[in-house]
């Protein structure tokens, strides 16, 4: 009961007010604003007024309930701020407050600052699409007056023009994109698809075909073709657009296989490093045939085009057909202003670009194969890198590599396309047979098995041609060359199961035979 009681007793401080003791009584329970008016008005200062209170020694006391208490003969004094000492306060106050409300003020404007820079994003875009389109404008005037010229001294000779029964014209339809403006979307490659995009294990089944669109993109950025060839970025974006227009959706022979083979390429220049060893120019050949090398292929091989003589077997009197044509398309394509990513090219320097262009794609050819790796055979234990003749003939060897290299990547990537190009096959010779053309035996689907389709091609055509490019990139045997082999032992052991099955199948019947023989 004491403890309690004393805690409500009032408490006294003594103040020197004017050299006279004052008395100040207040409650231990009163605010610290309360005791401030209750001293001001002891110490005869207008309420509201700024004050401190100092003991004899004159160190600060503090203005609360808790202030200790003093006696008569130690007189607390109060003090009025000074106009000065209160302004100092004052404005370290407003400085914190400033300081906070900056802070805040940055945190809430985060969100505006980036909505600002996507716009401003945004609009850039538009202005460089919109300059490219500018361009591509100009480019089609000149076009059109060229063409203007050239029909008005045609006229003027008095030459008559004269018509073709094979008007190559009637074959670029689809050459021109349907979609005006390159609209395709853009996909951010992550780190982990740009190093994957360097390798032969690449999964070429997982993408669309706007990703695929992106990633070919992507590898005339990050080779420096873009800059090399002063490419107008909105130019090859049309360009990879009407080209994946301009492949046919076969089972095999499509977009997709394009894609496949371009990404081959990219991932063998890194391999080897042809960077190092070859010009830009010879990247840009080598990337730009990958991708036009079967350009609106039928689906039906030279031999077909050449026993049905078919119009692009006259057109180019039975000599590499489709070949030729994929190069006619390619060049049909690039003689567009909007599609010609070598615009900016000099003249003389892109005759030979398209001549060493044409040259890759007839070399895919497989009834040139033999010609083709002979002559490299030649050359590659006395390779020179300077030697032009020397530099065209490893160009043609790595794209034909490309072009058939499936059985490179792991078995889960390379198998589906075996089930594509068989597909592919016997659509051909069921057609074949309804016709009365010669079907040869490895597409007639009465005839071939998978494995027996690939054991032959793998040992003496591709294991053959990879292992003499190892002899001048030995980096790639574990990488390229071990998978050949081990594809060429799974098939090898898939088609000792079947002969099993077979034989014991042959067996049962024999036996069947035999046992109602004997009843």
């Amino acid at each position: 009961m004491g403890s309690s009681s004393s805690s409500y007793a009032p408490k006294a401080i003594y103040l020197d007010v004017d050299g006279k003791v004052q008395k100040v009584v207040f409650s231990r329970h009163c605010s610290p604003c309360d005791i401030k008016e209750l001293l001001c008005s002891s110490s005869n200062i207008p309420r509201n007024t700024a004050i401190m209170m100092v003991d004899p020694e004159g160190a600060l006391v503090s203005i609360d309930p808790t202030m200790p208490t003093n006696s008569p003969n130690s007189l607390y004094k109060v003090v009025p701020l000074s106009t000065g000492q209160l302004g100092e306060k004052e404005d370290m106050f407003q400085n914190v407050l400033s300081q906070v409300a900056d802070q805040f003020s940055r945190a809430f404007r985060i969100n505006e600052l980036k909505t600002e820079v996507t716009n401003r994003l945004a609009m850039l875009e538009k202005r460089v699409e919109l300059e490219g389109l500018k361009v591509v404008e100009i480019e089609k005037c000149k076009n059109d007056l060229k063409k203007l010229r050239d029909e008005m001294t045609s006229r003027g000779g008095g030459r008559v023009n004269c018509p073709c029964k094979y008007n190559f014209s009637d074959d670029g339809k689809k050459v021109t994109p349907r979609r005006d403006v390159p609209n395709y979307p853009k996909y951010t490659l992550s780190q982990e698809t740009v190093e994957a995009l360097k390798k032969p294990t690449f999964d070429v089944w997982h993408w669309e075909h706007n990703e695929m669109l992106s990633c070919l993109e992507y590898m005339y950025h990050d080779l420096g073709l873009v800059k090399e060839f002063n490419m107008n970025p909105i130019t090859l974006k049309r360009w990879l657009l009407a080209i994946q227009e301009n492949y046919r959706n076969n089972p095999f022979h499509n977009f997709r296989h394009c894609f496949c083979v371009s990404q081959m390429m990219y991932g063998m220049i890194h391999l080897c490093n042809l960077q190092e060893k070859l010009t830009l120019t010879d990247m840009g050949i080598l990337m730009t045939a990958a991708v036009c090398h079967d350009l609106d292929h039928p689906g039906y091989n030279n031999t077909y085009q050449i026993n049905a003589r078919t119009e692009l077997a006259v057109r180019y009197n039975d000599i590499s057909p489709l070949e030729n044509h994929h190069c006619a398309v390619a060049f049909q394509i690039l003689s567009l202003p909007e599609c010609n990513i070598f615009a900016n090219v000099d003249p003389e320097a892109f005759k030979q670009i398209r001549q060493a262009i044409i040259t890759l794609i007839l070399a895919t050819d497989m009834a040139r194969h033999g010609e083709i790796l002979d002559s490299f055979k030649h050359k590659v234990d006395n390779f020179d890198f300077t030697n032009e003749e020397h530099v065209t003939c490893l160009k043609m060897v790595l794209i034909k590599c490309c072009d058939i290299s499936n059985e490179v990547r792991p078995t889960e990537v390379a198998e589906p396309w075996v089930d594509c190009l068989l597909e592919e096959y016997f659509m051909q010779s069921d057609r074949e047979k309804s016709e009365g053309l010669p079907v040869a035996p490895f597409m007639d689907r009465d005839k071939v098995t998978k494995p027996t389709a690939q054991i032959g091609f793998i040992k003496f055509v591709l294991i053959p041609m990879f292992e003499t490019v190892m002899k001048l990139f030995p980096q790639i045997e574990e990488i390229m060359v071990q998978p050949l082999r081990d594809s060429r032992d799974h098939y090898e052991e898939l088609k000792q199961i079947d002969d099993a099955m077979t034989e014991g199948s042959s067996f049962v019947i024999k036996f069947r035979k035999d046992f109602k023989n004997l009843d």
